[in-house]
């Protein structure tokens, strides 16, 4: 027995935490997490995105459902 595909319901939007960009559907389940380090110039910052750079990857990401079409009530 297979189990029933999830459904992300658009539309998804990001929310900013401490150290991350969330991505949540309308219901608000989280789907994606974008981590950043607010002091990139640090040389033992991981290799964490800049906030800039999180912010504008999780803002594609919560593109996708419009971009694919999921918007348009297929």
């Amino acid at each position: 027995m297979s189990r029933p595909r999830r459904r992300f319901r658009p539309p998804w939007s990001v929310v900013e935490l401490e150290a991350c960009y969330q991505v949540v559907d309308a219901t608000g389940f989280p789907i994606a997490y974008v981590y950043f380090d607010e002091r990139p110039t640090d040389p033992v910052h991981g290799g964490k995105m800049t906030k800039d750079e999180a912010r504008r990857v999780a803002s594609n990401i919560a593109k996708l459902p419009v971009l694919l079409g999921a918007g348009s009530g297929r």
